[in-house]
């Protein structure tokens, strides 16, 4: 994707220029930034748009060649904050209605990935949240979009529906085959579900790249007041031994709290809150916590009035661990220095894949 674009807007011009070369980008930055408007534009649903805009190598807009897709010629998925089905229609026919000539398939496909089975039959009034934002994901998929927009899909949604659907998301990012654009302002789930991120400020690109580069001290500095999470997806597992683990990679798994039922080899995500877990420079032994896991210090971060955001690298996997900034003094905590974390198992809280 890459975008090279000017919008004139109330209080700013939206000014745009960045290079994707990932499936999954996030876009980042305060309320009244851009966000909404940049997807608005690819969508094809904001006029007065100058630049140019490529997809997939097929152009959008191009101003100075007067070339302008229309919205419906775009294949554009778009899901917005409030879901905006119809109210008219069940769960089944808002899925079904913009399916292109040629790709029925699509309805059972976003149907299965999205489990909506149960929920074909309901209207919208019967729906909670989190079902009504799977409905319109599916809807969106069932179009068979060369690119998905998401715009804050869980803004609109309480802690325990953010929850359930976020897993969803992150099953559609590995399994639908399709390039998405996820707007959001929480750090921890851009870095779940995003390799390249933009954040915009008053309309302009404060920074652009990987993921990991992006989402640091400006990212933080811009969204201040929002918790930050390490979001791990992985396997469940049930060793003979007793208790569950989510097993993340080879080298690295993770005690987490029992789970009764048999859920051996399920794909799931959990979440570690960064400031629930404990930085050791020494080895940690006589500890109650579950999980003591070596590492390296990658990068540590000024978060303000928040402390330090220090991320340590753990069998390949990147942490983020709130330290206070006198802790980061007195232990001398920089790049390249060897640390052990201790994480409880309460402190990870699965990601429900359902409701």
């Amino acid at each position: 994707m890459d975008l090279s674009l000017r919008l004139p807007l109330a209080r700013f011009h939206l000014a745009v220029d960045a290079r994707f070369t990932s499936a999954s980008v996030a876009v980042l930055g305060r309320s009244g930034s851009g966000k909404t408007s940049l997807l608005e534009v690819l969508a094809g649903l904001r006029r007065g748009a100058t630049g140019r805009v490529v997809v997939g190598g097929r152009v959008l807009l191009d101003s100075a060649a007067r070339v302008e897709v229309p919205p419906e010629a775009r294949r554009m998925g778009y899901v917005p904050q409030d879901a905006l089905l119809f109210p008219h229609l069940t769960a089944g026919q808002n899925v079904r209605f913009g399916v292109r000539a040629g790709r029925p398939s699509r309805v059972d496909e976003a149907v299965h990935l999205l489990e909506l089975e149960p929920l074909l039959h309901r209207y919208p009034t019967t729906l909670s949240g989190g079902e009504k934002q799977r409905v319109a994901l599916a809807r969106a998929l069932a179009t068979d979009p060369a690119l998905l927009l998401l715009d804050e899909p869980l803004a609109a949604l309480d802690v325990a529906l953010k929850e359930r659907v976020l897993p969803y998301l992150l099953r559609v990012r590995d399994e639908a085959r399709v390039p998405l654009l996820y707007v959001t302002h929480q750090l921890g789930e851009a870095r779940a579900l995003a390799h390249e991120a933009l954040l915009l400020d008053g309309g302009a690109v404060r920074a652009v790249g990987p993921a990991d580069a992006v989402l640091g001290t400006a990212a933080r500095g811009l969204l201040t007041g929002e918790p930050e999470e390490n979001i791990l997806e992985g396997t469940l597992e049930h060793p003979e031994g007793g208790g569950t683990r989510l097993r993340i990679n080879d080298a690295l798994a993770l005690w987490v709290p029992e789970v009764s039922e048999p859920l051996s080899g399920l794909r799931v995500a959990y979440a570690v809150p960064a400031e629930d877990i404990l930085l050791s420079t020494g080895p940690l032994t006589g500890v109650s916590a579950r999980n003591v896991l070596e590492g390296t210090v990658a990068k540590v971060e000024d978060a303000g009035a928040g402390g330090c955001a220090t991320q340590v690298d753990v069998a390949g996997v990147r942490w983020v661990v709130r330290l206070t900034h006198s802790a980061v003094r007195e232990l001398s905590i920089a790049p390249g220095l060897c640390v052990y974390l201790a994480v409880k198992s309460a402190a990870c809280r699965r990601l429900k894949d359902s409701g």
